[in-house]
């Protein structure tokens, strides 16, 4: 796919994705997200970049690693999470981080201009990821540290078949290597390809816990990576789509809802 193409549908899709994003996935992923913050050892008074910021959950916690005498800066490619996370610090008056609406292979940022780069559950979504991990170093000083978490192997993640299933009724593939960076290496090897050096990865299997059926379609089909197709689908299709996912997570039933196994990749690297 085009890569201008591909970034204008990450823009749209996220924008309309972003109040069930927050209801869906913030309560899931905030500690992995965290998680993934400290793993950058952010020290107070630094200076760090989170990409794919999202509402803003690592850049929030990076913020408070560093402390007043540090600073954050969080960018996303959706106008409306900028936005949500712009709103979120000035209700919480966060001095000390700002959003910006930027794409992760073109961040603005001077080279050599901070002490980490922290980015959580969006690498994947980088148009050329090669570009975005080149970045990523570009504007590290060196020292400086890459955090970076993606969702693991294909066959580990048991949600993984809301893409053929949503597939089956667009044009292209949505998202076509979304789990490209989960298998074994992969992850590692792409930032030591980008002159980066020391990185190491970290498996872990987590499950996600919907309490009922609307919760888990709520924030798969209209909060996460498929959610500009949901929007556009016909009611029908709608209904056919929701039914097939949940027929996909039948073997996860708990009760009235689900406890669906994934697996999350943390990798660390470091610029020479």
């Amino acid at each position: 796919m085009d890569a201008r193409l591909f970034r204008r549908i990450q823009r749209y899709g996220w924008d309309a994705a972003t109040p069930a994003y927050h209801r869906g996935w913030v309560p899931l992923l905030e500690e992995l997200t965290r998680a993934c913050v400290r793993r950058a050892e952010v020290a107070a008074g630094a200076r760090v970049l989170d990409l794919a910021t999202g509402t803003g959950v690592g850049a929030f916690h990076a913020a408070e690693l560093v402390g007043p005498s540090g600073a954050v800066t969080g960018l996303d490619i959706s106008e409306q999470m900028v936005a949500h996370a712009t709103e979120t610090g000035e209700r919480l008056g966060t001095a000390n981080v700002r959003f910006e609406r930027r794409d992760m292979e073109d961040t603005g940022v001077d080279e050599g201009a901070v002490d980490a780069v922290t980015v959580a559950f969006g690498l994947m979504y980088a148009a050329d990821r090669g570009a975005a991990v080149a970045e990523m170093a570009r504007v590290l000083k060196p020292g400086g540290r890459v955090s970076a978490c993606v969702w693991g192997r294909r066959a580990a993640c048991g949600w993984a078949e809301v893409f053929p299933i949503v597939d089956a009724h667009v044009e292209s593939e949505v998202c076509p290597l979304f789990f490209s960076l989960g298998g074994p290496g992969a992850l590692t090897f792409a930032l030591s390809r980008a002159g980066l050096v020391g990185a190491c990865e970290e498996r872990l299997p987590v499950t996600l816990s919907w309490k009922s059926a609307d919760d888990a379609v709520g924030a798969m089909l209209e909060g996460g990576p498929v959610a500009l197709a949901w929007k556009r689908f016909s009611p029908a299709t709608r209904d056919e789509v929701r039914t097939a996912y949940l027929e996909s997570l039948a073997p996860f039933r708990s009760g009235a809802g689900y406890a669906v196994p994934s697996e999350i990749v943390f990798a660390t690297a470091r610029k020479p």
